[in-house]
């Protein structure tokens, strides 16, 4: 078993600071990233989390600086990076 990498791999990954995927356009995680991520932290969901989480942290940095008002919904992007990504028990 290897273990995850620091960031997922494959083509659908975020471009920063607009956090959208650099393959499909679409808000990061897309989809495809989801699934991506799903897979690569199948064994590990509590490092899919560290990871999603420390991307939501950037992320909100990042939109912030972009649009300081009104800012980035919190609730919406907890849901865009973590809401879709539950612990299993």
């Amino acid at each position: 078993m290897n273990p995850p990498r620091d960031r997922p791999s494959g083509s659908h990954l975020p471009i920063r600071p607009l956090w959208i995927c650099r393959r499909c356009g679409h808000p990061w995680p897309c989809a495809t990233a989801r699934l991506t991520l799903l897979s690569e932290y199948r064994h590990d969901r509590v490092a899919l989390h560290v990871y999603l989480g420390s991307a939501l942290f950037a992320a909100t940095a990042d939109l912030y600086r972009l649009n300081p008002e009104p800012g980035p919904d919190p609730a919406a992007l907890f849901s865009r990076f973590l809401g879709w990504a539950r612990l299993r028990r």
